[in-house]
């Protein structure tokens, strides 16, 4: 949907859906994206068109991203922002940043979440969320 409002009609591929990967402590679903860039619009314009990612904020988009301002009291930073490259040509690639440790000076601050979805047991997200962060904590 966000890729669509820079993207040719019709270019925008789903090239991987929900692949699942193991990682040390979690298993996690990711997938890719593509689109062909309208010629009006900058390769920054498309990753912007797309941030926040909707996997971080929900839908309505707009509305969800209200909300998180209203209940969260600090701002997030880099975790569940963007990292990744721009090439010269305009080839990109970026992944949210959705498990981060970052250090600025003497302070530590660590970013790790889930998804909250209206069957999601609170318990369970809870736990999900320990074992997320047990990887930069020590965990398994």
């Amino acid at each position: 949907n966000d890729l669509g409002k820079v993207c040719r009609t019709g270019s925008v591929r789903v090239e991987t859906r929900k692949s699942l990967q193991k990682l040390p402590n979690v298993w996690h679903t990711h997938g890719a994206i593509s689109g062909v860039l309208k010629e009006e619009y900058h390769p920054l314009q498309a990753l912007l068109s797309m941030f926040p990612g909707g996997s971080i904020t929900g839908c309505p988009k707009k509305r969800a991203m209200e909300i998180i301002d209203e209940l969260e009291d600090q701002r997030r930073g880099i975790y569940t922002g963007a990292i990744g490259y721009l090439l010269p040509g305009g080839e990109m690639e970026f992944n949210i940043a959705i498990r981060t440790l970052l250090r600025q000076g003497n302070e530590i601050s660590l970013g790790v979440g889930g998804g909250i979805t209206i069957g999601s047991q609170e318990d369970d997200e809870y736990q999900e969320t320990l074992d997320k962060a047990g990887i930069f904590l020590g965990g398994n």
